[in-house]
């Protein structure tokens, strides 16, 4: 019996070309696709319920005769159809309708209709409900199984793909469909047989357990969610693997740069740093590639630990990149690393898309020419930047860049053979849940402690009608020496209204504080206007800082012990963390005050009071993951990562750790039947393991 991954769906009755295309729009190419494209729920038409047993709000299905069919006027002309049955009286309500639909419902017709029952002016009534009339005395049959729900996109029915699973299932059967898990593994987990489980999903007898269906938590589900976690996690084990096959060039310890490195530095590293430092240290000098995640909250010094393993390739010999997701960032690494290594003598070079002309080619020349530190955005990844010895890159804020760009690194290792290790940092904690399952091709640390003299930052939650008062008491703050941040969010997602806004802001503040000095920064000033600004500022000539988001990470200014966040409701709640990790740097007691529009959503209500609760950004990391999901926190959404099909990472999250050894030892025994999961599950996501 043919493979049904073999079978195209034009071998399907009533599959022709123009259908055939209309499918593979939803990822519909061969027969196996069409039985793991699953239902997103169902309805229940296999009881018929008496007219007077109906409740608002549920689907039915109900049989009666017309009793009368009649246009009525109301706001909008409708065909109202009254139906009976004995137990009580239901109007049917139609707003689009023909003459020969209303001569079709005449009086003593009798009726099968199924549809949303809800409250109406006549009683109970159904819109638009899907019907037929009964022939005879006979009445049809009611159907066998809970009816599904499929995605679609547009000219693709319900009724099609019905029909399609319905065919496709006709030709299941163990040889058509090859279960890849291993027999030994099905006992193990206590799964059910995959073939039983697609049927089950597709076809549901109508005593399936719905509300187990609806929570995702029926054990056909959970088969299948299984087998989707476990292909995910295959598919960045290879991926791991593919990269780890590579060689690396072998860094020893560094002798005596990181030791006059901490002498300038004016503070000891924390115990935190010192242990996630030795880790880097030990894997840069093996022979294959480090592969390495940094988590650290705010403010626990993660770029200290990036400086102390660069120093290590760079006392070897080699270069270093240090590659950031936006400018203004860049740039603060760039003037930060340029001041630690100016007395050690190192070079610092540098590369952003906004470098035209002369001052790119002279870069592009630097960098070929190997000037040992080159720091930049991902400009650095462009196909005309040749190193000269690249041996690590460091990537901050790794969320930001793609799996697939992290391969590609290879090329510009040196002379494209031994891949440069790779150290990859992240501010946003990200729970160990989502750990374990994006990021299962890296090896991840922890910085668990902040620098001593860092104070907790106490947050408050005011409505924006209260904007004198929390302008007053920016005056106050200023008047003591201190200094203060005041954020524009995303107007709309609009970047330009945004500026105009943080103009705005600029123009009123400047007015009402007239003694105070204030200063203005968003993202369509040049970085040259942005980096004098911010250099004003931290050197305290300006006492209030007007700023769009762009100040979100990296910007470092200890006397700054006041924020004010308009619109918090906005932004994401690790956007807001990173925010308020701007302030609370110095020995000052620091606020964050989150100058809300009223009224809030409940969403936004119980984000904004975990903000006020909380400053651990791995509780708040969780809370994110629960009210905005994974592929909208690791900002993926465009890349087709985590897009599952019928896992779900929090409903499934106590399954990971079952999911991960389960991986380890199909790698390790059953290594054939990694590449037909991944080709059922992951042919039409990013193809990670396939590199």
């Amino acid at each position: 019996m043919t493979e049904l991954a073999q079978v195209p769906v034009t071998a399907l009755k009533g599959v022709g070309e123009a259908l055939a295309e209309k499918l593979a729009r939803v990822g519909l190419e061969n027969l196996q696709d069409v039985l793991f494209h699953l239902p997103l729920r169902y309805q229940d038409r296999t009881r018929i319920t008496p007219i007077g047993a109906l409740r608002p709000g549920q689907d039915a299905v109900v049989e009666g005769v017309v009793a009368g069919a009649d246009v009525v006027m109301g706001r909008r002309r409708s065909l109202l159809v009254r139906l009976q049955d004995g137990s009580g009286t239901l109007s049917l309500r139609f707003f689009h309708f023909s003459q020969a639909q209303k001569d079709g419902l005449k009086r003593g017709t009798a009726l099968r209709c199924y549809g949303e029952v809800r409250p109406g002016a006549t009683g109970l009534e159904i819109y638009h409900p899907e019907y037929r009339a009964q022939q005879g005395d006979e009445s049809a049959p009611v159907e066998q199984t809970l009816t599904p729900i499929y995605p679609t996109t547009e000219g693709l029915t319900q009724q099609r793909l019905r029909q399609l699973s319905e065919q496709a299932l006709g030709r299941l059967g163990p040889h058509s469909l090859p279960d890849w898990l291993p027999a030994e593994m099905i006992a193990q987990y206590q799964l059910g047989p995959l073939a039983d489980a697609l049927r089950t999903l597709h076809r549901p007898p109508p005593n399936t357990d719905l509300d187990a269906l609806a929570e995702g938590q029926h054990w056909a589900q959970q088969r299948l969610v299984f087998e989707e976690l476990l292909t995910h996690q295959l598919s960045l084990q290879r991926l791991r693997e593919t990269l780890r096959a590579q060689r690396a060039p072998v860094l020893p310890p560094a002798q005596t740069l990181p030791a006059r490195f901490i002498a300038n530095l004016g503070f000891q590293p924390t115990g935190a740093q010192r242990r996630v430092g030795q880790e880097i240290a030990y894997d840069l000098s093996q022979p294959e590639p480090m592969l390495r995640l940094v988590q650290g909250d705010v403010g626990a010094g993660k770029t200290v630990v990036a400086a102390l393993a660069a120093l290590q390739a760079l006392e070897a010999g080699y270069q270093v990149a240090l590659m950031a997701p936006t400018e203004i960032l860049a740039e603060q690494h760039f003037l930060n690393f340029s001041r630690w290594l100016a007395p050690l003598g190192i070079e610092v070079a540098w590369l952003a898309g906004k470098l035209k002309g002369k001052a790119r080619a002279a870069a592009l020349e630097q960098i070929a020419g190997g000037t040992p530190m080159v720091v930049g955005t991902h400009a650095l990844f462009q196909d005309e930047v040749q190193f000269k010895r690249l041996a690590l890159v460091i990537i901050d804020e790794q969320h930001r860049f793609g799996v697939q760009q992290r391969l590609a690194l290879r090329n510009k290792g040196i002379d494209g053979r031994l891949s440069p290790h790779q150290l990859i940092m992240t501010a946003t904690p990200i729970p160990r849940t989502l750990a374990m399952s994006a990021y299962a091709d890296l090896d991840t640390s922890i910085l668990d402690e902040l620098p001593p003299g860092r104070t907790p930052v106490n947050t408050l939650v005011i409505a924006d009608s209260r904007r004198l008062e929390v302008v007053e008491r920016v005056r106050i703050a200023c008047r003591e020496g201190r200094q203060a941040y005041w954020v524009c969010t995303l107007i709309e997602e609009s970047e330009e209204l945004t500026c105009q806004a943080a103009e705005t802001s600029y123009e009123e503040l400047s007015a009402a504080l007239g003694e105070l000095r204030v200063g203005l920064i968003h993202g369509r000033m040049k970085p040259a206007e942005k980096a004098a600004v911010m250099d004003e500022f931290k050197r305290g000539e300006l006492q209030l800082l007007v700023a769009t988001t762009v100040i979100e990470v990296g910007v470092d200014v200890p006397n700054a012990s006041l924020m004010i966040i308009e619109n918090p409701e906005r932004l994401g709640l690790a956007q807001l963390h990173q925010l308020r990790g701007r302030v609370g740097r110095g020995s000052a007691a620091s606020h964050c005050v989150l100058l809300y529009h009223a009224p809030l959503s409940q969403l936004g209500r119980e984000r904004l009071g975990i903000m006020r609760e909380t400053c651990d950004g791995f509780v708040i990391a969780e809370k994110d993951l629960e009210l905005r999901g994974p592929g909208e926190m690791l900002g993926t959404r465009q890349t087709g990562l985590l897009q599952f099909k019928v896992a779900d990472l929090m409903r499934d999250a106590e399954l990971l750790p079952a999911v991960r050894d389960a991986a380890q030892e199909l790698l390790a025994r059953w290594p054939e039947r990694v590449s037909p999961l991944l080709q059922r599950w992951l042919r039409h996501g990013q193809q990670y393991g396939q590199v």
